[in-house]
C-alpha cells in the first residue's frame, strides 16, 4: 500500500514535531515504521500570533501542511513519506472567538480526509474535543498530564474540565502514562490502559564526547521543558547560587517556556540556559554531567506525570538528585536520591564533589521500559480501538 492510499491516523498533539522528541514522536515514529499500511497526520498546537506579539516575540501564522520528509531526517524515508505535519493558526483568544476551536477541529478533519480514509483519531489536546461531534472514526484519548490540577484561571480550568469529561465519557479508548493518572481517571473510566513513557536504551551505550557548551568544571544538569508548571524557578536560583560558591554550575537544557521575570531570576542567579537540543544529543549531555537534577515543584500536577527524564537519567548512570516528585521518590535505583526542597541545594553541591562514575563500561538497567516496547503496546491499543469498527458486517 502506498502513502497515497494508506488509512490516516490523526494525532492531535500538545507539542510540535521538532528535534526535541517527546512521547508522541517516539511512539508515532515507531508505529509508522511497524505499520506500512498507515499514514499519520500529526496536528501541532496552533500558532498564536497575537499572543506572540503581546509577549514581544515575532508573530507568525501557523505553518500549515508539511511533509515528514522535509521536517525530520531521523525517520526512515518510507516512514517520513507517510507522515504529514499540520499546524493551524489561532488568530484570536477564546474570549473573543468562542468558535475558534471548533473551526480548527473541522480544519483538521478536512485536511485528514484529503490525505485518505480516516483510520482513528488520537487526542492529547483538549482544545480539539469538538472532533467528537464531527466524525464517527474511532477515537482514543491519551492522557499525559493532569491539566485539571495545573494552575490556570477559573475560566480556563472550567473549560478543561468540560472537555476532559467528554473525552473520558465518549472516546472508545483512554490511555494514561502514569499509575497516578490511572488511579485518578480510572475513577471515571475504569478501563483505562497504562502506556508509560520509555527510553532508547541503545543511545546510552558506547563512547560520548562532552558537549562544548557544558564548559569545564562540575555541572549539575537539568533536561526538560522549562515551564513554571513543573520547574521550581526559585529552587533553581538557590541551587545555582550554592553551586557557584563551590565552583560548580547549574545548567538547564530544553525548550524555554518561562516568562521574562522567571528567566531573569535564573540568569541573575548564574543559571546557564542552553536552550533546546536535538534528542539525539541528549545522551551526551546527561552522561557528561556530574549530577542530574530534578528541581520540580511538588504538587498534584507533577504527581500526575511519568517523566521521560526518569528513564533517560537512569539510563545515563549518573547520580540523580530530585525533589520528592512522582517516579523519582519511588525509585529503588541506588543512583537516584529524592530530597526535600529545603535540602536540595546543599545535597546537589555535595554530590557534585563526589568522584564521577566511570562511563566507559555503562550498562543500562534492564527494568527500563523502551520506546520500542511502549510503541508496540500503543500500536496494539490503537488496533483494538479500531477493531470493533472493522468487525461490523
Amino acid at each position: 500500500m502506498t502513502a497515497a492510499t494508506a488509512e490516516v491516523l490523526v494525532v492531535c498533539s500538545l507539542e510540535p514535531w521538532d528535534e526535541v522528541w517527546r512521547r508522541n514522536q517516539h511512539l508515532v515514529s515507531r508505529i509508522l515504521a511497524a505499520d506500512e499500511e498507515l499514514r499519520v497526520l500529526f496536528v501541532e498546537p496552533p500558532a498564536d500570533p497575537l499572543y506572540d506579539a503581546v509577549h514581544r516575540r515575532a508573530p507568525r501564522p501557523g505553518r500549515g501542511l508539511r511533509s515528514g520528509r522535509d521536517a525530520d531526517t531521523a525517520l526512515a524515508h518510507d516512514a517520513a513519506a507517510r507522515l504529514t505535519l499540520y499546524q493551524p493558526t489561532k488568530w484570536l483568544p477564546r474570549r473573543w472567538d468562542s468558535g475558534g476551536d471548533r473551526r480548527r477541529a473541522r480544519g483538521v478533519l478536512r485536511v485528514a480526509r484529503r490525505l485518505g480514509p480516516l483510520y482513528a483519531v488520537w487526542i492529547n489536546d483538549l482544545a480539539l474535543v469538538d472532533i467528537l461531534d464531527l466524525t464517527t472514526a474511532p477515537t482514543l484519548y491519551d492522557v499525559t498530564d493532569d491539566w485539571l490540577a495545573a494552575r490556570r484561571t477559573q475560566t480556563e480550568s472550567a473549560r478543561l474540565a468540560r472537555s476532559e469529561a467528554r473525552l473520558l465519557a465518549e472516546t472508545a479508548t483512554v490511555t494514561v502514562c502514569s499509575p497516578a493518572l490511572a488511579h485518578d481517571k480510572g475513577s471515571v473510566r475504569p478501563d483505562v490502559v497504562v502506556v508509560t513513557n520509555g527510553v532508547d536504551s541503545a543511545a546510552y551505550t558506547g563512547p560520548v564526547e562532552r558537549p562544548r557548551d557544558l564548559g569545564e568544571g562540575p555541572v549539575a544538569l537539568y533536561v526538560g521543558t522549562l515551564h513554571a508548571d513543573r520547574l521550581d524557578v526559585d529552587l533553581c536560583a538557590r541551587t545555582a547560587r550554592a553551586l557557584r560558591r563551590s565552583g560548580g554550575r547549574l545548567v538547564l537544557v530544553g525548550p524555554d517556556a518561562l516568562e521574562g521575570r522567571e528567566r531573569h531570576l535564573l540568569e541573575e542567579a548564574g543559571v546557564h540556559l542552553l536552550g533546546a537540543k536535538p534528542f539525539s544529543e541528549i545522551p551526551a549531555y546527561t552522561r557528561s554531567a556530574d549530577v542530574l537534577v530534578v528541581p520540580h515543584v511538588v504538587d498534584q500536577f507533577t504527581d500526575s506525570l511519568d517523566p521521560i527524564k526518569l528513564y533517560e537519567y537512569r539510563a545515563a548512570r549518573r547520580p540523580v538528585v530530585s525533589t520528592r516528585v512522582a517516579g523519582f521518590r519511588d525509585s529503588r535505583d541506588v543512583l537516584v536520591e529524592a530530597v526535600s526542597s529545603e535540602q536540595f541545594p546543599a545535597h546537589v553541591v555535595a554530590v557534585t564533589a563526589r568522584p564521577v562514575p566511570d562511563q566507559r563500561q555503562i550498562r543500562v538497567p534492564d527494568d527500563l521500559p523502551t520506546w520500542d516496547r511502549q510503541a508496540a503496546v500503543m500500536h496494539e491499543v490503537i488496533r483494538a480501538t479500531v477493531a470493533p469498527r472493522d468487525a461490523r458486517p
